[in-house]
């Protein structure tokens, strides 16, 4: 059983990662350049995993959490990508 105090906390705060992931989402859209599109995507899969574990805790599920970790390892890894393939031009070295 979730507390008053603790559901209204939840509420305030997914609105808020909701809002921050929206404006997120404008910046990959309308950057720019391309190092704030870069930006505004790395700190979009922050936004979402945050927004997965809000909602975790708010439906008590742990289903939520797997995906949480998958989405953190995908946006990890491709932030690295696109941050090598912009530097570098390739990816993988040849």
């Amino acid at each position: 059983m979730i507390s008053p105090f603790l559901s209204w906390a939840l509420d305030v705060a997914t609105v808020v990662v909701a809002l921050t992931v929206l404006l997120c989402s404008w910046r990959l859209l309308r950057g720019p350049e391309l190092p704030d599109r870069i930006l505004a995507l790395d700190t979009l899969y922050v936004g979402l995993v945050a927004l997965i574990i809000l909602l975790d805790i708010r439906f008590d599920s742990k289903l939520l959490f797997e995906a949480a970790l998958i989405v953190a390892m995908l946006g990890f890894v491709s932030t690295v990508a696109l941050a090598r393939y912009v530097t570098r031009g390739d990816v993988i070295e040849e």
